[in-house]
């Protein structure tokens, strides 16, 4: 296993070392990671990357060829250093696990640490979070274009890296994916794998019908043979159906189908199913390729192109459209004899921070199952069921609402994955969180997952959290005006 450790920004290890020098470094805080907009113009994310967040953690320790890298630098003194032997996370941090529905403001994960600790793991983490958090979300945005097609991650030429690739391949099936072509990823995740041939299969024989028996002959139970090389309904279609037949004949018939990967998709799927369907072979699967995302799949669809298995390769793993999540991760309070809330300051409204430790509620409808809200509040706060439930917009108070008392359950969100620096989080396998996913997405009304201008979800501040936020502005505003 890669030794991972000095994956952060240098002002990481600088800012720590000025703390350890000025004799900062074990005060506690708190911090927060969270995000603001949600990828795509979505209307939610999805939560991936807290396996990798776990792995890394557990992990950190600085070798002796990182010391020397750093002695190098010229910029840290030997007690810094020797003290950077011996540096481990010995924290706490909550989660909000991976799979589930989360929107912008939430606090995503919250550290409570030691400030060198807690400053030491923020860019590797906020790495891990952003980019397979991106990735689940995109694919979960195929997913629902696509129904309940069969989907493929084909994005490992495309993507941008090693960890890319394979992180991103698990974060796609989060996301509702059902195999990947990237081997790596099946061997490490467990991910079911899949593949076809290429172009240069056909090109590499006299001719496309050889090209097809050959792979016929050899894979029979995986006969998915593309037929666009030369003329996808001149010849590829019959030749793929004469190939067909003759393994009806000899009786090894089992999967089979073609892939389309140029062309008019919606017009070469129809002329291709019409053309099967004719020909005796109703059960021949049709897949496509070819830069898909969720919005060509959609159009598709409206079309009835008769597609039922896709491939979805560079504009999945890259997320086009969206090549960032923008999460960050700030101060929320400060831990010594009493507990001592921060907020980040801002003229742009957006990225004030909310101030304290804070907790996060869900508010489902009862009958339904559907989320109607979620509450940021204080740590020291719970959220009932036995009363009524006034909800208001924090950012524009005349929108509130009132749900009955015995009209809601409430759940929290953030659950504990580090006590002490010890991992004590049971990490679910890739297909239950790829259920657990599935199940969260059902608790979204249809209109927050509308690919275009969907549903903005309510998200409140208990009073208790709102008036603390207001009362901290009130105070920074008239002490820089003293000044």
């Amino acid at each position: 296993m890669r030794n991972t450790t000095m994956l952060t920004d240098l002002y990481q290890l600088t800012m720590m070392q000025g703390l350890y020098l000025a004799g900062k470094d074990s005060q506690e805080a708190v911090f927060d990671r969270f995000y603001r907009t949600n990828p795509c113009n979505g209307g939610y994310s999805i939560v991936a990357g807290l396996e990798h967040v776990i792995e890394y953690i557990k992990n950190i320790k600085f070798t002796n060829d990182d010391i020397e890298y750093l002695r190098g630098l010229t910029i840290f003194g030997e007690e810094f250093l020797d003290y950077l032997k011996k540096f481990r996370f010995t924290g706490d941090i909550w989660a909000i696990p991976e799979g589930t529905v989360v929107f912008p403001g939430e606090p995503l994960l919250r550290v409570h640490a030691k400030k060198n600790e807690a400053l030491f793991i923020e860019t590797a983490l906020s790495m891990f979070l952003n980019h397979e958090s991106l990735i689940a979300t995109k694919a979960s945005r195929v997913r629902w274009a696509a129904k309940d097609d069969f989907l493929m991650e084909f994005g490992l030429r495309r993507a941008q890296g090693t960890d890319a690739a394979l992180y991103g391949a698990r974060a796609a099936v989060i996301g509702g994916f059902n195999a990947t072509s990237d081997v790596l990823a099946g061997k490490l995740f467990g991910i079911p794998v899949v593949g076809t041939m290429a172009h240069s299969w056909v090109m590499s024989f006299d001719n496309e019908l050889a090209a097809f028996r050959e792979y016929a002959k050899r894979y029979p139970d995986n006969a998915l043979l593309l037929v666009d090389t030369y003329d996808t309904i001149g010849s590829g279609v019959p030749n793929a159906i004469k190939v067909f037949t003759e393994m009806k004949a000899a009786g090894v018939l089992k999967r089979y189908g073609i892939r389309l990967d140029s062309g008019d998709l919606a017009y070469l799927s129809k002329a291709a199913r019409t053309m099967l369907d004719e020909a005796g072979f109703i059960g021949a699967t049709i897949t496509a390729s070819n830069d898909l995302d969720e919005h060509l799949i959609a159009d598709l669809k409206l079309q009835e192109a008769k597609i039922s298995s896709w491939g979805v390769g560079t504009k999945l793993i890259t997320s086009e459209g969206c090549s960032a999540l923008g999460g960050v991760y700030k101060m929320a309070a400060e831990i010594g004899t009493e507990t001592i809330p921060k907020m980040k300051i801002s003229n742009n409204v957006e990225k004030i921070t909310n101030p304290g430790i804070k907790k996060v509620f869900r508010i489902y409808d009862k009958k339904s199952g559907k989320i109607r809200a979620d509450i940021i509040t204080l740590a020291d706060e719970e959220i009932g069921t036995t009363d009524d439930l006034a909800l208001m917009d924090p950012t524009h108070s005349w929108k509130r609402m009132t749900l009955p008392r015995g009209s809601f359950t409430v759940q929290e969100l953030l659950v504990p994955i580090f006590r002490n620096g010890e991992c004590v989080y049971n990490q679910p396998d890739l297909l239950a969180i790829q259920q657990y996913a599935k199940e969260q997405l059902l608790t979204l009304w249809d209109e927050y997952r509308r690919l275009v201008n969907p549903h903005v979800m309510k998200i409140d501040l208990s009073d208790k959290l709102y008036d603390l936020k207001k009362e901290l502005i009130f105070c920074t505003a008239q002490k820089q005006t003293s000044l």
